[in-house]
C-alpha cells in the first residue's frame, strides 16, 4: 500500500497511542492489565454499594474510592481521545460509547443526586478488553463463526419462532376452556404465559393444571417442549457446520496467512491489522 500523505503525529502521542490502543509491547500489555484490575475492582465496589448493611455504614469509603476511580476513567478517556488523530473515530465507537457512560455516572451526582447507580454497571462491558490482552484472537475468530451462523439461520429462527407462538396461542386457549379461573387460567393470556413457561421446560409452578384433561395437554406440550429445544439448535449447528467447510478453502489454511494482531491505527482508529503490517488497510497511515 502507498505511504500516505497524512502528516505523522509528534512522537509523545505515538507512544502515548501505542501505550493505550495496543497490546503488542510490555508498557501496553500492563495498562491494560491495570486498567482490567480497576474495572474489577469498580464493579464489585458498585456490587458491595448496593448492599444495605455496607452501603450504609461504608458509604463515605464507596463515594471516595468511586471518585479515585472517575478520575482514573476520566484521565484515561482525555488521553484516548488525544492520542489519536481523528477522535470521533473513537468517541462514537462501542468502546468510545461504553468508556464514555463508565466515566459520567459520578459527574450525574451533581445534576441527579441518587441516580447513577444503573449506569456504573456498563463497566461491565469494559471486561471486553481483556481479548486484547490475551491475543486469543483463534477465540474471536470462531465467536465470528457463531456469529455468521446465527445470522445466517435467522430467518429459519424467526419460522420456527413464529411457529411456536401459534402453538402457545392455541394450547393456551384451550388450557383456558378446560380448566377456567378456578385452576389459575384466569385470562388466555395468562394461559399463554404458562404455556410459554411449560413449553420451555421452565415450569415455575405458579399455576398448574388440576383437571384430567388439563394435565393430559400440559403433558403434551412438556413432550413437545423437549422436541422444540433442538430444533434451533440444530438449524445453527448445521450453519456452523456449513461456515466450517467453506472455512477449509479461505486464506487462513494457507501457511502463509499471517493473522491479525491488536494494532489499532492511529489516525482512522481501524483495527484488524496483519502481523507485521507497515501500514493502515484503510487509510494507509503508517502504523
Amino acid at each position: 500500500m502507498p505511504k500516505s500523505n497524512v502528516q505523522p503525529t509528534s512522537e509523545w502521542r505515538r507512544k502515548l497511542h501505542e501505550v493505550i490502543y495496543e497490546a503488542d509491547t510490555p508498557s501496553g500489555k500492563l495498562f491494560d492489565v491495570i486498567l482490567l484490575i480497576v474495572i474489577i475492582f469498580s464493579v464489585i465496589l458498585v456490587l458491595l454499594e448496593s448492599v444495605p448493611a455496607l452501603g450504609s455504614k461504608y458509604s463515605e469509603e464507596f463515594i471516595f474510592a468511586e471518585w479515585i476511580i472517575t478520575i482514573f476513567f476520566t484521565i484515561e478517556y482525555v488521553l484516548r481521545i488525544i492520542s489519536i488523530n481523528k477522535p470521533t473515530k473513537y468517541i462514537f465507537s462501542f468502546y468510545g460509547i461504553i468508556d464514555f457512560l463508565s466515566t459520567v455516572p459520578l459527574y450525574l451526582t451533581f445534576l441527579l443526586p441518587g441516580g447513577y447507580n444503573a449506569l456504573l454497571a456498563v463497566r461491565s462491558l469494559r471486561l471486553l478488553r481483556v481479548f486484547r490482552i490475551l491475543k486469543i484472537t483463534r477465540f474471536i475468530g470462531e465467536a465470528d463463526k457463531l456469529s455468521k451462523a446465527i445470522k445466517s439461520s435467522l430467518p429459519k429462527i424467526l419460522v420456527f419462532l413464529f411457529a411456536v407462538l401459534v402453538i402457545s396461542i392455541i394450547m393456551g386457549t384451550l388450557m383456558y376452556l378446560v380448566e377456567g379461573a378456578e385452576s389459575g387460567f384466569v385470562s388466555i393470556p395468562v394461559s399463554i404465559y404458562w404455556c410459554i413457561v411449560t413449553l420451555t421446560t421452565v415450569g415455575f409452578g405458579d399455576i398448574a393444571p388440576v383437571t384430567p384433561m388439563g394435565q393430559f395437554l400440559a403433558t403434551i406440550i412438556m413432550i413437545m417442549g423437549y422436541g422444540i429445544i433442538a430444533v434451533p439448535t440444530g438449524i445453527v449447528s448445521a450453519e456452523y457446520t456449513t461456515g466450517a467447510k467453506d472455512q477449509n478453502s479461505s486464506p487462513e489454511k494457507d501457511p502463509n496467512y499471517r493473522h491479525v494482531n491488536t494494532q489499532v491505527c492511529q489516525n482512522c482508529h481501524a483495527k484488524k491489522h496483519q502481523d507485521g503490517a507497515s501500514y493502515c488497510h484503510e487509510c494507509g497511515y503508517s502504523l
